[in-house]
């Protein structure tokens, strides 16, 4: 290797190493600030990387004090029966726009996309008074708005990869005798297996992580979702660093666990659309 080319490595190398470091250091400094008291959270060992006197107290607390698990149990059901519905439609809608011609089907394309950019602010205060009106309030209804800004993420990332598929093989499938939903079902659909279960993936990430919506339909804590929980974690005076950080490192293992278990598919499923055959 010529010497420029092993300085340019090097050169990208340390950038890499550089920009890896500032994206996990906020997650590692999180942990370790879980294990430390207060009084070396904001004292003089508020900057050491091991706590002097590390503790389980911040957990302890978070666990069985603080109703965490019923969050986490909230979040799961929200996040699931929002990813099921939320992908069930938009392959659906996806199909429809990848494969019938219609007049206005650009039209659709960039309103989808517009609703995409709409700011949830402009959503929340009919959203609100609708669900005042029909009693769904403090109710795990709340997945239903969730389409706003879940749906038109999932429609663009499926048509893209329907795109991708041969219409050869639907054709094939229509001279056999299957109709649109037969040949979606049966043809379509495990192609685009990769796109679809990357955008469950997706999906359920944003809804795990959804605030505004949430805390807005459901002021009860009885159905607080995990960034409610830990948005919660203070007093009158002040917030309560050492149980937040415990409580992030909690809730963060689902997702982290999830994203790691199918990182092969989720790359699959990001790239496989991208080449056109």
């Amino acid at each position: 290797m010529s010497r420029p080319k092993s300085k340019m490595m090097i050169i990208v190398s340390t950038f890499v190493a550089f920009y890896l470091f500032a994206m996990v250091f906020p997650f590692f400094w999180i942990f370790i600030t879980s294990f430390k008291t207060s009084g070396e959270i904001f004292g003089d060992g508020a900057f050491r990387v091991i706590a002097k006197d590390p503790t389980l107290q911040n957990y302890i607390t978070i666990l069985f004090e603080k109703g965490i698990l019923t969050a986490i149990k909230n979040s799961f059901i929200v996040a699931t029966t929002t990813t099921i519905y939320i992908v069930a439609v938009a392959t659906l809608a996806a199909y429809a726009i990848s494969r019938f011609e219609f007049k206005g089907k650009n039209l659709l394309l960039g309103l989808i996309l517009a609703v995409s950019m709409f700011p949830q602010m402009i959503v929340v205060g009919p959203v609100y008074n609708l669900f005042l009106k029909l009693g769904l309030t403090n109710t795990y209804a709340v997945v239903l708005p969730y389409s706003t800004i879940t749906l038109p993420m999932a429609v663009w990332i499926l048509v893209t990869h329907f795109n991708h598929i041969p219409l050869a093989l639907e054709e094939s499938a229509k001279i056999d005798g299957a109709g649109p939903l037969k040949t979606l079902l049966r043809i379509v659909f495990p192609l685009a297996a990769p796109g679809v279960f990357t955008t469950a993936i997706i999906v359920f990430i944003a809804a795990w992580n959804e605030f505004l919506l949430t805390i807005t339909l459901n002021s009860n804590q009885e159905y607080h979702t995990v960034p409610l929980a830990i948005s919660f974690l203070r007093t009158q005076f002040e917030i309560l660093w050492g149980e937040v950080a415990a409580a992030t490192t909690i809730v963060t293992i689902p997702t982290l666990i999830m994203v790691l278990f199918f990182q092969k598919q989720i790359v699959s499923g990001l790239t496989s659309g991208g080449v056109k055959e």
